[in-house]
């Protein structure tokens, strides 16, 4: 009996496994950049459709596809023929015109004369009075049809409304225009500087204006872009706006950056992530992405170390990863010991043994594990 006694006092012991060894770091308050990656496409600064204002037939394309044309540059010209007979026509009526203004002068003075010594009827003399004026009148009526005249000519040559990037013509010579035709010649876009027209959720914005509220600093105006395929945008940009109303269809906000575009990588209708610095948060918290993982419904979950070197489970709720951390928006707290060695080998509720580590960019263990493997 006695050495059964003892056999089961021995496996006793050896039922009772020490607690399970877990590396941790304690999470410090410091200040944290709240940013934002929005997605977004971009738009032209500019455009500008380009349509005739006289009706006529195209005689010339003067611009090449997709080239840079300034303002003001002669992209069409229409047959100026009728229009130019038109001006002729216009500038001979205002000659005549201007004729008959000398004779009427003329004749309004010498009546006015004559009525001063009776040589005339006063109505005579009115009648003089009235057909200069009437001449007078009438020069500036044919003036203004000179000058009609030569708008229309001017019109046969339709010119670049803005400068910036043309694109596909819409006619060749010969075809037949009219004046303001809801059909465009060509369509013009000014690339550089371009728009990103970014849109961020209302819920999103009340939580930055709570964050602010609470003692943050709001973030400058520069923004960083991504685009499509994952690169970074060399040149930064800068926040212009952001709407006063929220869609109602979508419950987001549409915010416009500027971006410089001197070698036109950016293209109208790109999709790309604007990278947006909102503001600064004095009291943020970090959490490493080792102590950081997802539950089966796709939660951020991570693992502490209580007071009593017991296992808590907590539900996280994160913004963007900075580096290799994750800024936790709830969910931690400073001084939290935060389990990033281990935590496949424990869960809440067990009492572990907490071994603090220092992390770097290659794999941390708990310093007091590395004699044991030296051994």
């Amino acid at each position: 009996m006695a050495a059964v006694l003892a056999g089961c006092g021995g496996a006793h012991q050896r039922g009772a496994p020490p607690p399970t060894q877990v590396g941790y770091v304690t999470l410090t308050a410091q200040p944290v950049t709240l940013r934002a990656e929005l997605p977004g496409r971009t738009t032209a600064s500019l455009m500008s459709d380009v349509r005739p204002q006289v009706s006529g037939i195209i005689k010339a394309r003067l611009f090449v596809e997709g080239a840079q044309v300034k303002a003001g540059q002669v992209l069409y010209q229409i047959d100026p023929a009728p229009y130019q007979a038109a001006y002729d026509q216009a500038r001979a009526d205002l000659e005549n015109a201007e004729a008959a203004v000398g004779s009427a002068a003329l004749k309004d003075e010498r009546y006015a004369d004559l009525r001063k010594i009776e040589g005339v009827s006063k109505q005579d003399a009115d009648d003089a009075a009235a057909a200069h004026t009437q001449a007078v009148a009438t020069v500036a009526l044919k003036k203004a049809a000179l000058a009609t005249a030569r708008i229309n000519l001017d019109y046969t040559q339709v010119r670049a409304p803005i400068s910036g990037r043309i694109g596909i013509s819409a006619v060749t010579p010969g075809a037949l225009v009219t004046a303001n035709q809801d059909t465009a010649l060509a369509t013009i876009r000014s690339l550089d500087p371009i728009y990103v027209d970014v849109t961020q959720s209302s819920a999103q914005i009340l939580e930055l204006r709570r964050q602010l509220a609470a003692g943050g600093r709001p973030g400058g105006t520069r923004v960083g872009l991504k685009l499509e395929d994952g690169s970074q945008y060399p040149l930064p940009g800068v926040l212009k706006f952001q709407e006063v109303a929220v869609d109602e269809s979508t419950g987001t906000v549409t915010l416009r950056a500027e971006f410089p575009n001197p070698k036109d990588v950016l293209l109208p209708g790109m999709f790309v992530r604007a990278e947006v610095e909102e503001g600064v948060e004095p009291h943020g918290i970090m959490a490493p992405q080792q102590g950081v993982t997802r539950d089966d419904r796709g939660n951020a979950t991570a693992l502490v170390v209580g007071p009593d070197d017991k296992v808590q489970q907590r539900t996280l709720e994160i913004g963007v990863n900075e580096g290799s951390a994750w800024r936790v928006i709830r969910g931690l707290s400073a001084g939290d010991r935060l389990i990033v060695e281990g935590t496949g080998k424990v869960r809440a509720g067990d009492q572990v043994k907490p071994v603090p580590v220092t992390l770097d960019s290659a794999a941390t263990v708990p310093a007091a594990a590395q004699p044991a493997q030296a051994h």
